[in-house]
């Protein structure tokens, strides 16, 4: 008899899981199937499980695939079941590929083909459907984005769409979605629209997808111009479709640890706030290329604006810019200075020019410090006049951190307002604004 075991979470059971045990079942004779706690998946990173065990286990069940079903709930279980059931074949979906190599030294490993356009036909009646995402660009934020919205239960990445068709077709090949041609069918085939296109696109892309019916996921800066975020937020209203500016830092954990610390009275009145994120970029990359749209501040710009709008708020008394530029004018380096009617704050961004990337915030009791890279924030300290009070806070920051986004944005989607505010509609127009004021310095130097 050759016994095959497989493990999964199989939250809101679609037909890719159905085929996935279709499949382990025609590796042998006998099938095991492993369903995982929700308490180990958040350890591993997996977020926003929606059905129980109990649930989850008897959509397995029904099926009729699975000879046996066990629990999942530790690290190092998968090796201790191949030894305690005498495993031939550990076989798991292809996006795990070479995740599970290690264990081929005690059973044979075989990763089975994920499926393409998972239909949520099956779970459209249920109260919390499959949400099918789009995805427009194929650059390093894109490719970023995929493997991160895998470990978010209720969506599912179905296809990508680029006007230049290679590139596209080269991206749906890596990640086994589908490339659209025709942009119509792209809009037709997803739910939400995750926009990771140059800056200066993202303007027409939400408003296509809004005219659409579509929920939309905009990398930052999601507008370069205040009246164009004012419009869409409001276009994204009387369409009942939610807009959200990807800024990660905004939704992960330890940002917002900070924030309630900071905000709290744990260092008095808060006076200043000074941000900074540097890093040296490789010249032919679209950051540096692109003279118009380009530069430090629109690439890096919102990370460190994010703290100072959230404490201060958008409200300011004046802002100023000084920025090093290259010789085709284009920002290598650039301080942003805005006074407050009770702080001051400064931004730093720098793309040829590298520095000591730091979050402080200053108050009249003491100081918050968090070490690069802050915009992950994981780790910092309160300091206070005496030296050795020194209070130390963490907190987990898992993967490139755009599941904590992805899992906010479903939460918003699925009727749970209570999480924007993370990033305010009023945060992102102020970030837009301060763009706009950015750009038009830089055309007049």
């Amino acid at each position: 008899m050759v016994k095959v075991i497989t493990y999964g979470t199989f939250d809101l059971f679609h037909e890719g899981h159905y085929k996935l045990l279709q499949r382990a079942k025609q590796l042998g004779d006998y099938l095991i199937v492993g369903v995982t706690t929700e308490e180990y998946d958040q350890t591993r990173g997996k977020l926003n499980v929606v059905d129980s065990l109990i649930t989850r286990i008897e959509n397995v069940k029904q099926t009729g695939f699975a000879d046996e079903i066990i629990v999942e709930e530790s690290q190092g279980q998968k090796f201790r079941d191949i030894k305690k059931y005498n495993i031939d074949i550990f076989t798991v979906g292809s996006d795990w590929i070479g995740k599970f190599d290690y264990l081929s030294d005690y059973c044979k490993v075989v990763y089975l083909e994920r499926s393409k356009n998972i239909s949520s036909t099956m779970l459209r009646t249920k109260q919390t459907p499959i949400q099918r995402v789009g995805i427009i660009g194929t650059g390093r934020i894109a490719n970023r984005f995929i493997p991160e919205a895998a470990l978010v239960s209720g969506v599912n990445t179905q296809c990508v769409y680029n006007p230049h068709f290679e590139s596209a077709e080269k991206f749906a090949h890596k990640w086994g979605i589908d490339a659209c041609k025709d942009i119509e069918a792209f809009y037709a085939a997803s739910d939400i629209i995750y926009i990771a296109s140059p800056h200066e696109t993202h303007y027409d892309y939400i408003s296509q997808a809004l005219d659409h019916g579509k929920h939309v996921l905009c990398e930052k800066p999601m507008c370069l111009k205040k009246q164009q975020a004012e419009e869409l937020f409001e276009y994204a209203r009387q369409k009942n479709c939610i807009l959200f500016e990807g800024i990660k830092t905004a939704y992960c954990p330890g940002f917002s640890k900070l924030l309630g610390i900071a905000c709290g009275g744990a260092i008095g009145n808060i006076r200043g706030v000074e941000a900074c994120f540097t890093k040296l970029t490789d010249y032919n990359t679209r950051e540096l290329r692109d003279t118009e749209y380009g530069g430090s501040f629109t690439e890096l710009g919102s990370y460190c604006l994010l703290p100072i709008l959230k404490i201060f708020g958008s409200e300011y008394e004046r802002i100023s810019f000084e920025a090093l530029n290259n010789e085709s004018g284009l920002d290598l380096y650039t301080k942003a200075y805005i006074r407050y009617p009770n702080g001051l704050a400064a931004a730093t961004c720098g793309l040829g020019v590298k520095s000591e990337g730091k979050l402080m915030i200053s108050g009249t009791e003491g100081y918050i410090i968090a070490e690069a890279p802050w915009w992950k924030t994981s780790y910092f300290e309160v300091h206070h006049e005496d030296p050795n009070e020194v209070e130390r806070f963490s907190e987990r920051f898992l993967g490139d951190g755009l599941r904590y986004e992805i899992c906010d944005l479903l939460s918003m989607i699925n009727g749970d307002r209570k999480r924007d505010f993370k990033l305010t509609r009023k945060e992102s127009e102020a970030m837009a604004e301060i763009m706009e004021k950015f750009l038009m310095e830089e055309q007049r130097m």
